[in-house]
């Protein structure tokens, strides 16, 4: 998966899908499928998306026993998905095994898909972690905690806000893929996310790739909106 803008399609239907992608003819994107997505369609919508000549993102975010993981990503290998992630909170020893599973289930000659893990989620504050999660440091070393551990465990990289994404390149490497949600064009409505940024902030802040979602998919224009992000995303 390259670095162009990650499209999140947050829509229920395939045909919701359908009639979005009708703004981008014969372009091939990077787009994000999520659980209100994946739960309705299941594995037909990755493989429409695949044959239309899209990269994959698959964010369900797995978190549960090293086992059930493991075996989980070993099937979702198979479907030629590019991108995928769990929960850093799940520990070292599951990462290693999603990532165990996404080598084992790989189909012959293709590549395995990226493995990233969620640090905190951008919907997250600090008070909200310290008073809910229990967790007595702040916001950014929770971040850094989880980024060091799914290192360690040897993923590809972490989502983090774009307020955490220089330092985890720092406590890492810059190889090391700093995915951030929460991106928004100047002038957007946050909506549920706390943490946000524009492309442009995720340029400087050594974020490797951006997810955006409301600010392209709920535009009057798509396609425009799309060519303004990449237009900040690209320093311009």
């Amino acid at each position: 998966m390259d670095n162009k803008p990650i499209i999140a399609l947050d829509f229920s239907t395939k045909a919701e899908v359908e009639h979005f992608l009708t703004h981008f003819p014969k372009q091939s994107l990077n787009v994000k499928v999520g659980m209100e997505l994946f739960y309705q369609e299941g594995i037909e919508i990755l493989k429409q998306l695949k044959e239309s000549g899209h990269d994959v993102f698959l964010d369900i975010k797995l978190h549960d026993i090293p086992t059930t993981v493991y075996k989980a990503m070993r099937g979702l290998a198979g479907y030629g998905v590019d991108m995928v992630n769990v929960h850093a909170a799940g520990g070292v020893e599951m990462m290693a095994a999603a990532k165990k599973g996404l080598k084992d289930g790989k189909k012959a000659g293709s590549k395995k898909p990226l493995l990233i893990a969620v640090t905190q989620l951008t919907s997250t504050t600090e008070e909200n972690m310290q008073r809910e999660q229990k967790v007595s440091g702040t916001l950014e070393e929770s971040v850094l905690n989880y980024a060091r551990l799914s290192y360690f465990a040897g993923v590809d990289g972490v989502v983090c806000s774009v307020h955490e994404a220089k330092e985890v390149e720092q406590v890492t490497a810059p190889k090391f893929l700093r995915v951030t949600p929460g991106i928004r064009l100047p002038g957007d409505l946050t909506n549920d996310q706390k943490r946000i940024a524009t492309p442009l902030e995720a340029k400087r802040e050594k974020a490797t790739h951006i997810v955006v979602g409301r600010t392209i998919t709920k535009s009057k224009d798509p396609a425009t909106a799309y060519q303004e992000v990449l237009k900040y995303w690209n320093g311009e």
